[in-house]
């Protein structure tokens, strides 16, 4: 007599670890398994599922079939009573090991008429109409959850990945010192959509490949008033233009300065953008404009040289 052991998981996205766990618990000898394939609604019924009908076809009068549970196997009263049917007509036993069916000999008939026993057969429908409400109940909730998330504003399912076209620019302010959870905030998508875009800049990435340059970090530095108002006037990249945005203005005096924070090759080419401001090519200089480019290209020289 063998020992025929059924498993089925509703979408692929699951595992059969706790019905494992399960059978392996119940000690069954020489186990020969039938394992449907991931996904295999619980709404086709048991007869017409590819590995159920391959274990109908093996089992031989006398053998034993396992499941985990009763809902591994049937789904709603209908589905029960035609299985233990062909159970009984095959002469095979059932073995349910965890549930509300385990202590339950579901083979049981009356030894004259042959027929189910009755006490079998309203224990059945009644666990079985127990289980339907349940996962009706369950999906109920469900619904009316999303329903009352939806009317907040709120979205279900999975947060969308960053678009290729923004790519660039989320790459470009994390370099600049945007937090993981800010750019996932402007961009409307999950912290892991952040961190897949620019996992090759993550300080764990660099660590794990000692031959890769090290990213540089950002820098904040004082940029004076009249050099911001002239890069303002300029063609810049989508990274220094962000930088110069985000940065925040102190007052001094009759002026102001700006304080930017980015990476150091991002202060490099506002200094070289604003070469303008020292005169040259029949432009006069402006003394102050002057002034404060030299001293912003001061603060920037003191910063890491570039490596080879």
């Amino acid at each position: 007599m063998a020992n025929l052991v059924y498993k089925r998981v509703s979408t692929d996205q699951q595992s059969t670890a706790r019905q494992d766990l399960v059978l392996d618990e119940a000690g069954i000898e020489d186990p020969v398994v039938f394992e449907e394939d991931p996904g295999t609604s619980s709404r086709l019924h048991p007869l017409q599922r590819p590995k159920f009908r391959e274990l109908l076809t093996y089992a031989r009068p006398g053998d034993t079939v396992h499941i985990s549970e009763m809902f591994r196997l049937v789904r709603g009263n209908q589905h029960i009573l035609d299985v233990l049917d062909v159970l009984h007509r095959d002469r095979l036993a059932l073995r349910i090991h965890d549930g509300a069916f385990s202590a339950m000999d579901l083979t049981a008939r009356h030894p004259r008429t042959g027929e189910l026993l009755s006490s079998v057969k309203f224990m059945v429908q009644t666990l079985a109409a127990a289980g339907e409400l349940q996962r009706d109940l369950q999906r109920e909730l469900t619904y009316d959850g999303l329903r009352a998330a939806e009317a907040k504003g709120s979205k279900g399912g999975r947060r969308p990945a960053v678009a290729a076209e923004t790519t660039g620019a989320v790459r470009t302010a994390y370099l600049e010192g945007r937090s993981i959870a800010a750019l996932a905030r402007d961009h409307g998508v999950s912290r892991g959509a952040i961190r897949t875009a620019v996992a090759d800049l993550l300080p764990e990435h660099t660590a794990a490949d000692p031959d890769a340059p090290a990213p540089e970090l950002p820098v904040t530095l004082d940029m004076p008033g009249k050099v911001a108002d002239f890069l303002r006037t300029v063609d810049l990249e989508p990274a220094e233009r962000a930088a110069l945005d985000q940065g925040t203005t102190v007052r001094r005096g009759q002026g102001y300065t700006l304080r930017v924070t980015a990476v150091p090759a991002v202060h490099r080419h506002f200094l070289a953008r604003c070469q303008p401001l020292d005169g040259g090519q029949g432009v006069p200089a402006v003394p102050a404009q002057r002034k404060a480019r030299r001293e912003y290209e001061n603060r920037v020289s003191t910063l890491a040289p570039i490596g080879p």
